[in-house]
């Protein structure tokens, strides 16, 4: 590659990337045309039935309206239920404002009884205020507040507004972002002390010892996973009670895997290994050595991300941005001190990232008690098959899931780390991921905000809120995977500051312009994702994977032997691709937010 044709492909990468962002959010409006011819059946069906009084309306003022009542509008459903006095059939129309204003009871009940006295003057239906007293909270649930419900997420718009929708979730996001960009930004210290080393053996090493060890680990997130809607859906219902004993059963169940993973890793480092470098390697010494120091906070790393999962379900995400931010910290400082002046290489590294792990993990143990979040005497009683059920049903599904990702991403470091023995090719391998991680990362924290945003809102407020919620969010997604991706191209300079080596950052340069194309795609997957894990439909979410993972490996054997490491993440975008796939059907046919089975609850329910 000559010093004339890079600027080149750069102007020809953005003209690529533009094209692609319109083709993205020309799909994502068709798609909302969809719903809404969906939408407009149930529409008319529920028109003739939302009848009130002066009184209701008056009871109702206090829900907030949408901010564009145009071409988005949204599914609502209704149901018919048979007064027992008289035989008619009364409409209601389960929905519930997206602001999540709340009606007084005292409103109510005056709404109640002016309905039934208008009701038995002119024989029209009569409305019930049922008050629902749980854990100090008043709940309120009658025909007319559902009406307006509906007609409120009828005409939520699909694309941002900074309305009260986009209010939710950026008071969520913000905090959830800005903690997993503390991560890569982490990890790109570690690479830039690592790279000062001046030996791309090293950076190969570390490589491979953090994909194994990563591999590993998530191999048995499932916890995380499962717990944080769970604990969304118990803190929804005001259930404390449950919300300790979730977490409780996530953190024994944690301990025992990591304790096992731990003394495996620790006693058979190599037999890890093989799974991503060849015998006799050149970066496999480096890699050992790395990857035994990082087994010793397989625990501490497991605890602290159930910790953060459980934050996130009580929609805390300020806490884990601490907990981060301090930790992290730790990470950064250590990095030189034991590198350089320790003297302790590619291991130093391993060592203060193990320490802001164990740093990590003691700081969310102070705050799940201090907070009353888990209780010492729960994390040693025997796990309740009740609450283990859940875990497990739902972990099984994930476990299949993180097995297909592993393959993925195992197959992909094995495919770069057997391109050349000089280590080049590994070493350019990862500093594209660190240019990927700066628009993935915020990419990542909406998924994650999805996924415990999605199960609160259907459990406070109906599938219609939270359906509402879902394609907002994935209307930022695509928002922002555009917006990430033009950042990521403007950045490619940053690759001189990973490695000094010529040779490394001219072999980093296509697969990072690929890296930022694709992040197109990764907004949409990603937001998607996180809400397939909110309404828990963790099977779908699995099955998907595992056929993006058969299409992913298939295109990287072709692939990578015919363009090397370009070709390696040319079958990311085969894999993501097929995700998305999965995505799109999932929303639009059979998740439980999709207008179809909307339109199946509403038939079942009419009958």
């Amino acid at each position: 590659m000559n010093n004339g044709r890079p600027a080149h492909r750069h102007n020809s990468s953005l003209v690529i990337f533009a094209l692609c962002g319109v083709l993205c959010i020309s799909a994502i409006d068709n798609a909302s045309s969809f719903s809404v011819v969906g939408a407009s059946t149930l529409t008319c069906n529920a028109s003739s039935n939302r009848m009130m009084g002066g009184t209701a309306t008056a009871a109702l003022s206090k829900a907030s309206s949408s901010c564009l009542a145009g071409n988005h509008n949204h599914h609502y459903a209704r149901r018919r239920i048979c007064d027992h006095n008289n035989n008619q059939m009364h409409s209601l129309l389960v929905a519930q404002a997206t602001s999540s204003s709340s009606i007084d009871a005292a409103d109510l009940d005056d709404y109640g009884t002016n309905n039934i006295e208008n009701n038995s003057n002119n024989n029209m239906s009569s409305m019930d205020a049922v008050h629902d007293v749980r854990g100090g909270a008043v709940s309120t649930t009658t025909t007319a507040a559902d009406s307006a419900a509906a007609d409120s997420n009828k005409n939520v718009a699909l694309w941002p507004c900074f309305d009260e929708l986009d209010r939710k979730i950026m008071k969520l996001a913000i905090p959830s972002i800005a903690n997993f960009a503390i991560s890569p930004l982490v990890g790109a210290v570690d690479l830039f002390w690592v790279g000062r080393m001046g030996n791309a053996l090293a950076l190969a090493g570390m490589s491979a010892a953090n994909q194994v060890f990563n591999s590993a680990f998530w191999l048995f997130s499932f916890l995380p996973t499962i717990t944080a809607p769970l604990v969304s859906k118990a803190h929804a219902r005001g259930d404390k009670e449950e919300v300790q004993d979730l977490i409780c059963q996530a953190i024994i169940l944690g301990t025992i895997v990591s304790a096992t993973m731990s003394t495996l890793m620790l006693r058979f480092p190599d037999k890890f290994l093989a799974t991503v470098l060849e015998a006799g390697a050149p970066a496999l010494e480096m890699a050992r050595s790395y990857l035994k120091i990082r087994a010793i906070s397989f625990f501490p790393a497991m605890v602290a991300t159930v910790g953060f999962a459980a934050f996130r379900g009580i929609l805390k995400p300020t806490t884990p941005l601490q907990v981060s931010l301090v930790s992290n910290t730790v990470n950064a400082v250590l990095d030189p001190i034991f590198i350089f002046k320790a003297g302790w290489g590619v291991s130093g590294a391993a060592a203060a990232t193990a320490a802001s792990e164990i740093l990590s993990f003691a700081a969310y143990l102070w705050l799940m008690l201090k907070t009353n979040m888990i209780r010492w005497s729960k994390l040693f009683r025997l796990p309740k098959m009740s609450l283990l059920k859940p875990l497990l049903m739902g972990g099984l599904a994930v476990q299949l899931r993180n097995i297909a990702l592993n393959v993925t991403f195992l197959s992909v470091t094995r495919a770069t780390q057997s391109l050349d023995s000089t280590g080049v090719a590994a070493a350019a391998h990862s500093i594209a991921i660190q240019v990927f991680q700066i628009g993935g990362v915020f990419l990542l924290g909406l998924s994650t905000v999805a996924a415990a945003l999605v199960p609160n809102e259907m459990e406070a407020n109906g599938n219609l809120a939270a359906q509402a919620l879902a394609n907002r969010m994935l209307a930022w997604g695509a928002i922002l995977g555009s917006l990430f991706g033009a950042i990521q191209i403007g950045l490619l300079p940053i690759i001189k500051s990973f490695s000094p080596l010529e040779e490394v950052q001219q072999a980093a340069r296509i697969p990072s312009i690929i890296a930022s194309i694709l992040q197109i795609i990764n907004g949409l997957v990603f937001i998607g994702e996180g809400v397939m894990s909110g309404c828990q439909s963790f099977l779908a979410l699995s099955l998907s994977t595992v056929v993006a993972t058969i299409g992913m490996v298939t295109a990287l054997n072709v692939f990578s032997a015919k363009y090397g490491l370009p070709g390696v993440w040319m079958a990311f975008g085969v894999f993501n691709g097929l995700r998305l796939c999965g995505v799109i059907a999932h929303q639009k046919v059979f998740g439980p937010l999709s207008a179809r089975q909307l339109a199946k609850a509403e038939a079942a329910t009419a009958l």
